[in-house]
Parts: structure tokens; sequence; C-alpha cells
């Protein structure tokens, strides 16, 4: 099982920065693929960014140029640093991750985003 706490949201005007952090606990020793999602109300989830255990990293075309996703595997930790933002990235945003030879998902809390115009 792992267990991921995210924090780092909040309200913040428009052009401003938030970095999200989110920490993974419990067998963390296979985690490989880490990411972020949001959610904005009457939305389905979405992918924001993603990186793997080696580094490779994808982003949604919508933050590119504007959001950093990094992760420091000693940490167990993956970060959001986002820039520039703007009313639409106003979302609840969920850190996400999965296992080696495994399919299975999990899930953080989620942290909500607001940014206002």
């Amino acid at each position: 099982q792992v267990q991921l706490v995210e924090s780092g949201g909040g309200l913040v005007q428009a052009g401003g920065s938030l970095r999200l952090s989110c920490a993974a606990s419990g067998s963390t020793f296979s985690v490989n693929n880490m990411g972020w999602y949001r959610q904005a109300p009457g939305k389905q989830r979405e992918l924001v960014a993603a990186i793997d255990r080696r580094g490779r990293i994808n982003y949604a075309d919508s933050v590119k140029g504007r959001f950093t996703i990094s992760r420091d595997n000693a940490k167990n930790t993956v970060y959001l640093q986002m820039n520039s933002l703007k009313p639409e990235d106003t979302a609840v945003y969920y850190c996400n991750c999965d296992r080696w030879g495994s399919n299975y998902v999990y899930w953080g809390q989620g942290t909500q985003v607001t940014v206002s115009s």
C-alpha cells in the first residue's frame, strides 16, 4: 500500500504562483510513475503532468511552459511548480502514483487551487 498526502494549494491571483507537494509513504520502494491530475467543477479529471522514476516527463498542452513537475526519489515526493496561473487553472489537484508490476493507481485526497481574476 502507498499513501499520498498533498499540500500547497490555496487562493492566488491570476499571474501568481503556487507550489504543490505530494509525499508518498508506505511501500514506496516500488513506486514508478507519479503525477498530478486536476478536476474542475462539472468537468472530468484530467492529466496535468506526470514523471516516471527516471525523470521522463509528460505535460498537458494547457500547462506547458507554465508548470514544472519534479520529484525527489529519496524523499518519495513529487512537486508541481505552477507559474502564470490563470482562472481556468482553478480545480482540485490530485496526486497519483503506481508501482512496478501493478496496474493499480493510488490517489491522494486532493488539494484545492483557486485562481482569482
